[in-house]
């Protein structure tokens, strides 16, 4: 059985996190200004959207687990840098330490819950498939 204390924990780190994405990627979409504004907007208010997704999950399984979804949201740090390339620099960040996450919870319920575990896999994949498309969005040709 795994450690349901630390599960929690961890999720709770995640619902921040993607509820931070939410209001992050929200932001992003409303900064983007120039000859790609188009795309990228709704490229944001996709990644906003599925942020909210990823804090629902998160929260079920946090409240199915006997826990309480917190309030507070930690994870949001304005940087006043609204430059195309900073703005997905700064998504990037996010997703890398989204991955980050889910690693360190697919670590605590490995072996231990099949349905945590193939959450946190399937979350790891689509966080390290934005990962790629973001860093392809930084490359110049």
């Amino acid at each position: 059985m795994f450690n349901k204390e630390k599960v929690i924990d961890k999720l709770t780190e995640i619902f921040d996190l993607e509820l931070s994405g939410v209001i992050r990627y929200t932001h992003y979409a409303l900064m983007i200004f120039g000859p790609n504004r188009l795309p990228l907007i709704d490229f944001f208010k996709a990644q906003a959207t599925e942020s909210l997704d990823h804090a629902n999950m998160a929260g079920e399984h946090i409240t199915g687990l006997g826990g309480h979804p917190p309030l507070n949201l930690n994870e949001i740090k304005e940087t006043f840098k609204h430059d195309i390339s900073e703005i997905l620099q700064e998504s990037l960040e996010h997703e890398r330490k989204a991955v980050d996450h889910y690693y360190s919870l697919l670590s605590l319920v490995d072996g231990k819950s099949v349905y945590l575990e193939e959450y946190a896999r399937g979350m790891i994949g689509q966080e390290e498939l934005h990962l790629l498309e973001v860093e392809k969005m930084l490359k110049s040709n």
